[in-house]
């Protein structure tokens, strides 16, 4: 029994649901969806319902775009009461959430806590000079403006950072709790900023994590933290912990070539050999 994840599946492009649909059916070994399957309800059943039947058990953590409340859907709820939604559908079709108990990874490479976590962002990845008020103001003026400042409602709290600041507060504590294992650490963003390097749009970093999560991967002992979000998988070693983006990305991001299959990421066991240089 194997650990697997992959993230940024975007559904909603016909290319990336052709992949999909072709991923190699793996009934022993559990996959982990690290956010940014869609946009809609209905891109999330569909993963779930395409995938679930070819893992044993999936892990699910949302990322910004499955937050996202499009113009299309007048009515649907939104913020908070939309996660809780998704929280819903996942349970229906008996996916693990950052809502449930964390559970105990006992397959190849264990035994490790598993802790899908939602985090969100707080603009933190910004230089020193810059506060967190003109954080989006500083972005906008290299062209960047990410979708979320107009789709990603974060109702009932203030703001993004705000509904961040109460996920870190809740998570942390939950963290804590842990005792007697190490961790696999999962979440749509990236946990240290470092990780976040974005040649193109380096002013896209504010909506990629929060500096409240640079020790984490030490303090609640991770063996390997997963994300996505940035769109350029690869994998990193920091302090002895291997650090793990699984995106898949768009379509145009990728060679014609590049098979789902081809980008799961095995989390547990691990890649043999895999050691951090200098080990």
């Amino acid at each position: 029994m194997k650990l697997f994840a992959l993230s940024d599946l975007h559904v909603g492009y016909a290319e990336n649901r052709w992949a999909i649909e072709r991923i190699t059916p793996r009934p022993s070994d559990w996959l982990i969806l690290a956010g940014d399957l869609g946009e809609t309800e209905q891109h999330l059943l569909y993963v779930l319902d395409t995938l679930g039947p070819r893992f044993k058990q999936l892990v699910w953590t949302p990322g910004n775009h499955e937050l996202y409340t499009m113009p299309s859907e007048r009515g649907a709820p939104r913020g908070q009461a939309r996660y809780e939604r998704l929280i819903e559908l996942c349970r229906s079709r008996g996916v693990i959430t950052p809502e449930d108990p964390y559970v105990l990874w006992d397959g190849e490479g264990g035994p490790h806590v598993l802790a899908p976590m939602f985090l969100l962002y707080d603009y933190s990845f910004r230089p020193a000079d810059v506060s967190e008020r003109d954080a989006v103001a500083w972005a906008i003026e290299s062209g960047v403006l990410c979708s979320d400042e107009e789709l990603l409602d974060p109702a009932p709290h203030a703001s993004r950072p705000a509904w961040c600041r109460a996920r870190l507060a809740a998570t942390e504590a939950r963290l804590a709790a842990i005792e007697g294992h190490s961790t696999v650490l999962i979440n749509h963003f990236p946990l240290r900023e470092e990780l976040v390097r974005l040649r193109h749009i380096p002013r896209f970093s504010i909506w990629c994590g929060t500096r409240r999560t640079h020790d984490w991967h030490t303090r609640f002992r991770a063996r390997v933290v997963v994300s996505g979000h940035l769109h350029i998988p690869r994998t990193d070693w920091i302090d002895g912990v291997r650090f793990e983006e699984v995106s898949f990305g768009y379509p145009r991001q990728r060679p014609a070539d590049r098979t789902a299959d081809s980008c799961l990421r095995e989390i547990l066991p691990g890649p043999a050999g895999a050691a951090p240089l200098g080990t």
